[in-house]
């Protein structure tokens, strides 16, 4: 099956849309922050928990890990089914605790306004939905790597894993693009997050069909099931992970990289609204998004250009390099920021589009959802602490900026979404 071009590449497109969906929902919060600031009294210091809640169960229960060991020794269809489920149940626990079912006192409020006073009901319930969608969603994109792996190793993997990437990307810019839109034009503005939930269980649906696919291709591969019996899992097999030098440099470049990309991602939108004044909450959303269509654009051409030329490693340095300097023009320039988020972009699809089919070259398939999972409980690490500190600065250094905003734009105030309830902690 994996040999007829058409079959190998639905399945391609089928996982990530999976992967597209999570990054949706993981995204969709992110131009919400002026309302949810609003509407519950949320911090920047809450906001970041929230951000860096995601990676808290892949940080300190090593659950990335745990599930790259699963994913090696049950398989693609059984680990795939289980965390996905678990994604999309955070997504509807996380939606619940900013719904009016909820915060006009539905099934699980009083409990959750009865301990640490010093954190509103909402956020605790928002926080405990992102646990959960963190539980499953790092181990769902270690399941679908993996997949991309069994369909494309020997074939144009390089090219797979850049258009699985710009795919998933491509869910981060629709997030940053639609979310305040569906949030205006819906009957409640947490619609738009109602609608990322939705995404999730299309996911669901679509990784549900592929099952079929990967049974049958099993079945073409081995049809002699004991042939097919996965190795016991040893200590020893994570001991050679982090013992192999080409590993560990992946590894930090991983670390290093995402911890610099994804929490300004984060906080991009809010960050394009306080410091371009002219700028409104709707299109600082827009601005954010281009740096997924960037990366969307460019790492499946990265890919291609890999798996004809090689270079990776250029790639990789170069594309770094590049983060560096982005950074400085956002810092200490009035550029208009669409002009650095387009680099960001290719910078953001030039290390990608390399690292991880370079992965499948140093690490045996037969341990590759546990060297994959290795890779992203490590790189958690910097997507739970960086967050977190980012709020802190922002709290201490901008106190009350984005409040001063919406004052002086209060005229345009209904096209926020938002809505200021009385009963609620300011």
């Amino acid at each position: 099956m994996k040999d007829n071009v058409a079959i190998r590449w639905a399945i391609l497109i089928t996982v990530a849309f999976v992967q597209g969906a999570n990054y949706y929902f993981y995204d969709t919060i992110s131009p919400l922050k002026v309302t949810l600031e609003t509407n519950f009294g949320f911090t920047s210091s809450d906001f970041g928990l929230f951000v860096s809640m995601y990676s808290f169960p892949n940080t300190f229960l090593l659950m990335a890990i745990f599930g790259g060991i699963i994913l090696d020794k049950i398989g693609i269809r059984r680990t795939g089914l289980t965390f996905i489920t678990l994604m999309t149940m955070g997504g509807v626990v996380t939606a619940y605790g900013a719904s009016p079912m909820y915060t006009n006192g539905g099934p699980f409020y009083d409990i959750m306004a009865s301990f640490l006073p010093k954190y509103s009901p909402e956020l605790k319930m928002m926080l405990l939905g992102r646990f959960i969608f963190g539980l499953g969603a790092e181990t769902s994109i270690v399941v679908i790597s993996k997949t991309i792996v069994k369909w494309f190793k020997g074939k144009e993997l390089a090219l797979a894993f850049g258009t699985k990437i710009g795919i998933a990307r491509l869910g981060s810019a629709a997030a940053f693009f639609y979310t305040v839109p569906i949030s205006n034009s819906a009957s409640h503005w947490t619609m738009a997050i109602w609608f990322s939930v939705l995404l999730l269980g299309i996911g669901l649906l679509a990784f549900l069909v592929y099952t079929f696919f990967d049974r049958k291709l099993d079945k073409q591969i081995t049809p002699d099931a004991k042939l097919t019996a996965p190795d016991k899992f040893k200590m020893s097999d994570l001991v050679n992970l982090l013992t192999n030098r080409s590993f560990i440099f992946v590894t930090l470049l991983c670390l290093t990289f995402y911890s610099a990309v994804f929490p300004f991602q984060s906080f991009s939108a809010d960050f394009f609204l306080n410091k371009y004044g002219s700028i409104d909450q709707e299109l600082s959303g827009k601005i954010a998004a281009i740096l997924a269509v960037g990366t969307f654009t460019f790492t499946p051409l990265f890919g291609l250009v890999i798996d004809r030329f090689g270079k990776s490693a250029s790639f990789m340095i170069l594309g770094s390099a590049m983060i560096v300097l982005i950074y400085m023009a956002f810092a200490f320039t009035n550029i208009h920021p669409s002009i650095p988020q387009v680099l960001l972009g290719v910078a953001f699809a030039l290390v990608p589009a390399a690292m991880w089919p370079s992965v499948a070259k140093i690490i045996d398939e037969s341990k590759i959802g546990t060297a994959y999972g290795a890779m992203f409980s490590i790189q958690n690490l910097g997507l739970w602490a960086f967050p977190l500190l980012i709020g802190i600065v922002l709290e201490k250094t901008n106190p009350g900026i984005t409040f001063a905003i919406l004052l002086k734009r209060e005229d345009k105030r209904s096209g926020y979404g938002l809505e200021l309830p009385s009963n609620k902690k300011k």
